[in-house]
């Protein structure tokens, strides 16, 4: 058995050398690094060996790529039209258009053909407003002429109004002219089956014993023409062309046109000016 010194208490221990590092530090040192202009014959074989290579190879890629774009122009010239096939031949038509001129021959009995153009018709708003008007006018005569052949089997049962009334003042003259209101207007009547305007003007004053022609522009002419401001009930209000009696407030009792009746309205114009008989 091996016997190992006694340590003596309060001695140093010697510290051991390590033993690689004393291994790393007998190592020779390395050669320094050659520059790289200075490489070995070999290496230069090497890399011009792989500068061939590459070289080769693009010369490779270029001519597979020149096939490739050959390749895909040959269907374009392959069908370019050319003048072999009977499809690119000149056709019928080409041909006349390129010859020279040509005369036609037209037989003595063919004639030319008859040319005829649509015409239209149209009507102005004044030729449709005509024909409304004149329209409306029969319309009016026939009504009128129904209205008076009705009006003269009923007019023989009325005779001719007798003065039973006293004096002639507005007042009792709108009195009796209020009883007829109602009464169907009728072109030229005079009588209770029917009156126009005058008709009824001159009916009433009949009844007081005063005559008036049958006739608006003769009557407005038979009185004395006041101020409207001055007019009463009973007064005559006068217009062109039509007749009644004032009603106040504005207002006329007469007989309007065809398919009316006796009536009271406001007086509807400006032209117009009162006569009191």
């Amino acid at each position: 058995m091996a016997r190992f010194p006694r340590r003596r208490s309060g001695a140093p221990i010697a510290p051991q050398p390590n033993t690689r590092t004393a291994l790393v530090r007998r190592e020779a040192p390395s050669a320094p690094a050659k520059p790289a202009d200075a490489a070995s014959p070999a290496r230069r074989d090497s890399l011009g060996r792989r500068l061939r290579r590459g070289g080769t190879k693009n010369v490779i890629v270029m001519t597979v790529a020149a096939g490739l774009v050959g390749t895909l122009a040959i269907p374009a010239y392959a069908f370019a039209p050319g003048t072999d096939g009977i499809q690119f031949g000149t056709t019928a038509q080409t041909q006349l258009t390129q010859a020279q001129a040509q005369d036609v021959q037209v037989a003595e009995d063919v004639i030319a053909a008859p040319v005829s153009e649509d015409v239209y018709a149209a009507t102005t708003a004044e030729e449709i407003e005509a024909a409304r008007a004149a329209a409306e006018a029969e319309a009016a005569r026939q009504a009128a002429a129904a209205a008076m052949t009705s009006y003269a089997a009923s007019a023989a049962e009325y005779s001719a109004p007798a003065a039973v009334y006293g004096s002639a003042d507005p007042a009792s003259v709108f009195a009796v002219a209020q009883q007829y209101l109602g009464v169907p207007y009728v072109y030229g009547g005079a009588t209770p089956a029917g009156f126009d305007c005058s008709g009824l003007v001159m009916y009433v004053y009949a009844q007081f014993g005063i005559s008036l022609p049958h006739s608006s522009s003769a009557q407005g002419a038979a009185g004395t023409q006041i101020s409207i401001d001055q007019a009463v009930p009973g007064d005559l209000v006068v217009m062109p062309g039509h007749i009644g009696f004032y009603a106040g407030n504005g207002q006329i009792l007469h007989a309007p046109y065809e398919g009316t009746v006796v009536r009271t309205q406001p007086i509807w114009t400006s032209d117009y000016w009162i006569v009191r008989i």
